[in-house]
C-alpha cells in the first residue's frame, strides 16, 4: 500500500510540473515574409502571447498563401478556420465592410491621426460586419498616393478617363470623382497589370513601393492629394478564440486590440516613408508634391464623396465615433 502511495505522489508530481499542452494559432499571410505585416503583427503578437504564457500559446505565420492562395479570400480562411487568424483588406469585400470603410475616406482622417484609434471607437457600430471572428487589429495604412506607370499628374483633370486600381469601393468612389475609370483587383496583380498596361496607374499607400516593387513598373508619383487611406483587418476564428483557456486568452486580449493596430499602422507609416525616400534617388522617377492651390483643386473634387458614401451605408453613427477626437 506505501508503495502504491509513492506511485500516486511521484505521478501527481510529474503532473504538476507537466507544462500545459502547448497551442499554435496559424496566422494565415498571402504576402511574402518580408512584408511589413510579419514584423508588425505576426512576429508582435507571437512574441508578446509567448512571453506571457511561458510559451504555451504561440502565433505562427504562413507565408506567401501556403494556407490558401488568393489575398480575396482571408476573411473566409478564418469564419472556415483553415487559419486560427488571418488578416487582409475590407475592401476587397466591400459589400460586408460598408460602415468600417468608411474610415478610408477623405477627411474622415486629418494627417498624423491614428486611424487605428479611430476603428476602435467605432467598434460598437461596426463589430456587426465581422460575423463568425474575433477582431484582433483594425488599423490604416500611410495617405494613399498616386502611383502611375508614366502619366504625370498634377491636377484632377489629368486623370480623366485613365485607368485606376483601386482596393474597394471607397477609393472607386474617390478615383470617379476625379475623373478616372476605377478597377478593382488585389494588390498582388498591381505589378503586372501596370507593367502591361492593363492599367495606368494606382490610388494606395506609399509603403507598397517596398512592399511590393511597385516602383519597377512605376515613374511617376503624386503625393498630397486627399485620396484618404487603406483600412487593413486582422481577425481570429471566433470558435477558436473561444476554446482558448482562461489564461490564453487574457493574454491574447493583452498582446491583440488597440495596441497591436497601432504597431501596425506605425509600421506602415515607416514603410512608406522609406519607400518614398528610396523611389525619389531613382532618376527615371518623377515626384509631384502638390503645392495647397493644387491640393485644393483635388479637395473639391472629392469634397463630396465622403458624405455621400456615409449617407449610402447609413454610417453617420460610424462617422462621428470615428472622428471623436
Amino acid at each position: 500500500m506505501k508503495y502504491h502511495r509513492t506511485i500516486k505522489a511521484a505521478l501527481a508530481a510529474i503532473a504538476m510540473a507537466t507544462p500545459l499542452k502547448a497551442t499554435e494559432l496559424k496566422f494565415a499571410n498571402f504576402t511574402p515574409p518580408f512584408h511589413t505585416i510579419n514584423a508588425s503583427v505576426i512576429e508582435k503578437l507571437n512574441s508578446d502571447v509567448s512571453n506571457a504564457t511561458n510559451g504555451e500559446l504561440t502565433v505562427k505565420g504562413f507565408h506567401g498563401g501556403e494556407l490558401g492562395a488568393g489575398p480575396v479570400e482571408q476573411y473566409v480562411r478564418a469564419v472556415q478556420g483553415a487559419a486560427e487568424i488571418t488578416w487582409g483588406l475590407p475592401g476587397y469585400t466591400s459589400s460586408q465592410f460598408k460602415k468600417t470603410m468608411i474610415v478610408e475616406l477623405p477627411g474622415v482622417l486629418s494627417d498624423g491621426e491614428s486611424g487605428a484609434d479611430a476603428l476602435c471607437r467605432a467598434m460598437d457600430e461596426i463589430k456587426a460586419e465581422f460575423p463568425g471572428t474575433v477582431p484582433v487589429a483594425l488599423w490604416t495604412s500611410e495617405p494613399n498616393i498616386m502611383i502611375m506607370k508614366e502619366k504625370v499628374i498634377r491636377a484632377p483633370s489629368d486623370l480623366k478617363g485613365l485607368k485606376i486600381r483601386v482596393a474597394g469601393a471607397t477609393a472607386g468612389k474617390v478615383a470617379e470623382a476625379l475623373g478616372a475609370t476605377p478597377v478593382q483587383m488585389p494588390i498582388n496583380q498591381v505589378y503586372n497589370s501596370l507593367q502591361t498596361g492593363l492599367i495606368d496607374g494606382v490610388f494606395t499607400g506609399s509603403s507598397t513601393l517596398d512592399d511590393f516593387k511597385l516602383d519597377e513598373v512605376a515613374s511617376s508619383f503624386t503625393i498630397g492629394a486627399p485620396l484618404g487611406r487603406l483600412s487593413f483587418f486582422a481577425v481570429m476564428n471566433e470558435s477558436a478564440y473561444n476554446g482558448l483557456s482562461a489564461e490564453h486568452k487574457a493574454a491574447f486580449d493583452a498582446a491583440s486590440g488597440c495596441g497591436l493596430a497601432n504597431n501596425a499602422e506605425s509600421a506602415w507609416n515607416a514603410r512608406g516613408e522609406s519607400g518614398v525616400k528610396r523611389a525619389r534617388g531613382i532618376e527615371k522617377n518623377t515626384f509631384v508634391d502638390l503645392t495647397p492651390q493644387q491640393i485644393e483643386q483635388f479637395a473639391a473634387a472629392v469634397s463630396d464623396v465622403t458624405q455621400s458614401y456615409v449617407n449610402e451605408v447609413n454610417g453617420a453613427a460610424a462617422l462621428e465615433a470615428m472622428m471623436n477626437n
